[in-house]
């Protein structure tokens, strides 16, 4: 996509969110998203396929280019941005992993949401990884998947799901393997989880298997045992995503915050000449402008082919670091008021906190971080970016 092109679908989907921040109000009352209007509304904009590569209908962004505008959801709503994410992250992950045959199939209708992909990894008895208890038996042209996924996001309208398991027997390449499974598939049921704490409405469900047979030929990219490296690629780059998602809702803390120290009069004077309030929004712009520099950093190595196994980490814990510390300073500017749900800062302040756990809490970012840089990764030159596009934010 040209620069013409891209500044026109960027602005267009900017309008289209400006829109559905009328529905912020609703969402968060009720604590359900209204799919049958979001989704259409959605896919109108273009942004169902951002990350879709052309040839199957999408817009085949780059990552830097698709960086401010899932900032941009984030600003309005947690929940709205949490759909967002997690459609185009793993449509991105199938068009990078999967075979022509299984894009074919699923990609071209990503764009109009009649489908998506989500990611089923989490399990309520286990850990992840190689600790993972959800099992695919190999019986002739079939697998038999038995288990338990939780915590899954967008499994309220999701039509595969990429399920991640120990293969029986192990492959040589390695125990664990990614299947896609049909929405509709014989023994695979669907339950929703409690609402959380904030992004009222992105629902997270309870996946179970029970004998559910698919055929071999669903095994992501046709590689049986590779779901460890397929798992650690579509991680790297969301980890990148989630980040973008943190900078969002911190730009939009302290938008709300500047604007509340101007209006806000104590003493005769706005609390913006406090040099206490000024130190408050100091720190918070500080925090923002260094992760939208690393997030600008990952993207444009991403974009020219690099591996970011250290800065994907880094970008994932910094953000959700920041975004605390800016959320936290937006609540001591905007005073008591701001803790109650007249005003917005108390929707973002727990919209916020979801980014610690997406794609791994931070104690697993410091872990993988370690791991690259102990394994000899080299990371710390400057780069120039991979393509000329708007800043991130």
């Amino acid at each position: 996509m040209d620069s013409a092109e891209y500044v026109e679908l960027r602005n267009r989907i900017y309008e289209g969110i400006e829109e559905l921040d009328g529905l912020v109000d609703e969402i968060e009352n009720e604590e359900h998203i209204p799919l049958e209007r979001v989704l259409p509304a959605l896919s109108e904009m273009g942004a169902m396929g951002l990350l879709v590569p052309e040839r199957f209908g999408g817009s085949g962004l780059t990552i830097t280019q698709y960086l401010p505008i899932i900032a941009q959801f984030a600003k309005v709503h947690g929940g709205i941005r949490t759909i967002v994410h997690v459609h185009n992250s793993f449509a991105h992950a199938l068009s990078k992993h999967g075979t022509e045959e299984q894009c074919a199939e699923i990609l071209p209708g990503t764009p109009t949401a009649k489908t998506s992909v989500a990611f089923a990894l989490t399990e309520p008895d286990h850990g992840t990884g190689l600790d993972l208890g959800t099992t695919a038996r190999r019986e002739g042209d079939e697998y038999v998947i038995d288990g338990r996924k939780w915590l899954i996001t967008n499994s309220s309208f999701a039509s595969h799901f990429i399920v991640f398991a120990k293969e029986q027997p192990a492959p040589a390449d390695g125990p664990l393997s990614a299947i896609i499974v049909p929405r509709d598939t014989p023994g695979f049921t669907i339950e929703p989880l409690p609402e959380t704490m904030g992004c009222k409405g992105s629902e997270h469900g309870r996946l179970t298997f029970a004998g559910v047979r698919v055929p071999a030929a669903n095994v992501l990219g046709g590689l049986p045992g590779h779901g460890e490296e397929q798992l650690e690629l579509a991680l790297e780059i969301s980890r990148v995503l989630v980040a973008a998602s943190s900078l969002g809702t911190a730009e939009r803390a302290l938008e709300l915050s500047i604007a509340k120290a101007r209006e806000r009069v104590t003493f005769g004077k706005p609390i913006a000449a406090r040099q206490a309030v000024q130190r408050y929004l100091a720190e918070m712009a500080t925090d923002i402008y260094a992760l939208r520099g690393m997030l600008q950093d990952a993207a444009a190595k991403w974009d020219r082919g690099e591996r970011i196994p250290a800065e994907a980490s880094m970008c994932k814990l910094f953000g959700l670091e920041a975004v605390g510390r800016v959320t936290d300073r937006a609540l001591l500017v905007n005073g008591g008021i701001g803790y109650t749900r007249a005003h917005r800062i108390e929707m973002l302040y727990r919209d916020a906190r979801l980014n610690w756990l997406e794609e791994g809490t931070p104690t697993i970012q410091y872990l993988a971080t370690a791991r690259a840089l102990l394994d000899g990764y080299e990371w710390g030159e400057f780069t120039e970016p991979a393509v000329a596009s708007a800043p991130v934010g």
